[in-house]
This record gives C-alpha cells, sequence and structure tokens, in this order.
C-alpha cells in the first residue's frame, strides 16, 4: 500500500531524533492495513479554494459614537448569522503576548514524548490522536494540552512555569473578551444580561494548546476532525502556517491566517441558544506534509450545571444541562469514534 510505504518511508527519515512526535506512525499504519478508506476516490483533497471571513473591528465597541457602537454590533451578529465564524482586530490582547505563549508552547511540546505524555493532572491534561479511531479518517494528526488556566498549580516544575504565567495572562483577557461578544449576541435574542455572568466564571473555560505536526499521508488522515465546538464561543489564536478549513454551503473552505487578527466561532450551546439562528459550524485542520502548526484555543463554556434553552418559538431544541451535553458526546465518541451533538437534543 502506497499510504504504509510512505509511512516507513517517513519513519526511517525521522529516526530517533525526533523523540517528542506522538507515537503516530504506529497507530496509523494499523489503521491503513486493516481500513478500505485508503482507495484514491476516498483521498482527502490537499487543495481546496479559500474564503475571506468578515474581520470586525472591536475598537469600535468603545466609541463615543453610539452609532458606530451600534454599527459594530450587528456587524458581530450578522457574522454569527450567516458564517459562525468572524475574526476580530483591536480585541484587546497584545501581539507581544501571543507570542509569548506561541513560544512557550512550542517549548513544552517540544519535550520528549515519553515525558508529556505523562503529565496529566487536573489543570493540565496531554491528548494526542484519537483513541477511539477504528479508520484513518478518524485519526486526529495532532497532540493538545488542556489547561485550566484559573486552576490548582500542579504544573509548578521549572518546565511549566512560565507556560502557566502565559496562559493565565492570556485567559485574564480571553475571558471578558469572549463574555463581552457574548453579551452582544445575547442581547439580539432577549435574554437576562446577567446570563454569561452567572454561568460561565474563569474556572469553569479551558484552553487547549495545540500542536499538529508534518504529516507523511496528509491525503488520508486529518489534523483535526471535522467537528463543531461544544461551547458558546471559542476564540483562536493561530500561526500563519494555515490548515483551517469550515464548511459553508455544503463545501469545504480554507481560512487564510490573518496576523493581525483573532477567529472566534460559534459553538453549539449558542446555536441551542439561538433557536438555530446563530450557526455552530463545523470545521477541521488539514494535515501538513512538512510544517508543524500551532494554534491555541479559549473555549468559554458555563458550568456543568447551567441549563442551555432555545430562546424562540418553536423551539428546536429541548432544554438540558451541560453536564448532560458533554456527557453524551463522551458516550458518542467512545461508540463511534466521534460526537454526534446537537442531533440528540432536536425536540
Amino acid at each position: 500500500m502506497e499510504a504504509v510505504a510512505q509511512l516507513q518511508g517517513f519513519q526511517g527519515e525521522v529516526g530517533v531524533t525526533m523523540d517528542y512526535e506522538p507515537l503516530f506512525l504506529e497507530a496509523c499504519k494499523k489503521l491503513l492495513e486493516s481500513s478500505l478508506d485508503t482507495r484514491t476516490t476516498d483521498m482527502i483533497p490537499v487543495e481546496i479554494s479559500t474564503c475571506d471571513l468578515p474581520v470586525i473591528d472591536l475598537g469600535r465597541l468603545n466609541s463615543t459614537d453610539h452609532v458606530e457602537r451600534e454599527e459594530c454590533k450587528k456587524e458581530i451578529i450578522e457574522a454569527a448569522k450567516q458564517w459562525g465564524f468572524f475574526q476580530v482586530v483591536n480585541h484587546g490582547i497584545s501581539q507581544q503576548l501571543l507570542q509569548r505563549l506561541l513560544s512557550e508552547q512550542m517549548k513544552v511540546f517540544h519535550r520528549p514524548f515519553a515525558q508529556k505524555s505523562q503529565e496529566t493532572s487536573t489543570s493540565f491534561n496531554y491528548k494526542w490522536g484519537n483513541p477511539f479511531a477504528t479508520n484513518p479518517r478518524q485519526l486526529s494528526w495532532s497532540e493538545a494540552f488542556h489547561v485550566l488556566p484559573h486552576g490548582p498549580p500542579n504544573m509548578a516544575d521549572h518546565h511549566h512555569q512560565c507556560l502557566r504565567s502565559m496562559t493565565e495572562a492570556f485567559a485574564r483577557k480571553a475571558g471578558p473578551l469572549a463574555q463581552r461578544l457574548a453579551e452582544i449576541l445575547g442581547e439580539e435574542l432577549n435574554m437576562k444580561s446577567r446570563y454569561f455572568r452567572e454561568n460561565c466564571l474563569p474556572n469553569t473555560s479551558f484552553i487547549r494548546l495545540n500542536r499538529y505536526p508534518p504529516c507523511p499521508i496528509p491525503k488520508h488522515v486529518f489534523g483535526f476532525l471535522p467537528h463543531s465546538d461544544s461551547t458558546f464561543l471559542t476564540i483562536l489564536f493561530q500561526d500563519q502556517v494555515g490548515g483551517l478549513q469550515l464548511l459553508r454551503d455544503g463545501t469545504w473552505v480554507g481560512v487564510k491566517p490573518n496576523p493581525h487578527s483573532l477567529l472566534v466561532n460559534i459553538g453549539d450551546l449558542f446555536q441551542v441558544l439561538s433557536n438555530g439562528v446563530y450557526r455552530s459550524i463545523r470545521h477541521r485542520v488539514a494535515a501538513a506534509q512538512k510544517v508543524e502548526r500551532f494554534s491555541v484555543a479559549y473555549f468559554y463554556n458555563p458550568s456543568h450545571d447551567a441549563v442551555i434553552e432555545s430562546h424562540g418559538t418553536p423551539k428546536v431544541y429541548r432544554s438540558f444541562t451541560f453536564r448532560e451535553y458533554k456527557q453524551q458526546i463522551e458516550k458518542d465518541v467512545k461508540e463511534t469514534g466521534d460526537k454526534v451533538g446537537l442531533f440528540r437534543f432536536l425536540l
């Protein structure tokens, strides 16, 4: 099989010098040998068209001109309705902080796999690939650290002190930014203004540090599986490598990196709150053959007991708690290798 041969050749090139790489080669070879998904007709297209997401200048929200502030809010609302994704500039998070965070996460990902794979605690959890994958199309060629920035200080050794400082600084900025955007979107739904302040506390959101290693078979696996986010909002900082793709009108399109902006996308929970008016869009990350890619995602989540209820009639979704939603996703992933998502909660 050509894909298996590519893996073997890549493994020979890598040798033992890159000891920080997860065991993708071993996991993927087994899946490739036992799967029919390696047929040429079922390959993942490497080249696709790109799109220009809306770019919104959040500096206008601080304008003394009421009309300008309202126009900015309307742009945010329309982007949530029409795209589910948009870019923001003048967002209040400095480039210096973002670059320092990127530098620190590169260091921790380049630590030996044998070490970082053991670094699991309540506030710092390492994951790679997809342990429930049954074919190559379900294997994410990526690794991640899930970080609770306001959790207990379990990252006390010298490897993590700087990273912890950077993630906490990022969270202090990203949290209020997410809350402000959520409240603007909530106003359009006639929601109570205190909903997000009461249900989305600093310790209910989390950060995921992502790394996408070079992949020898980008036509057979994803960098990250197609999915929608199980959040209210996600705020994403990414490097300039590119690879993020979203599903628009039934077609996958690439998102061009913008060095001056952060990406914001609507999550499943906001789609429910809006009764389907705001769109939680499926997206994925393409695997890159020769370069590694990094990104940082801030997931704006409620507490486990928060009730998620549609604001609109007739209601499209039944009410549920965030805990119920997470439990259903975990069950589906274990049984199918992927999440089913909001389909489970339709009325």
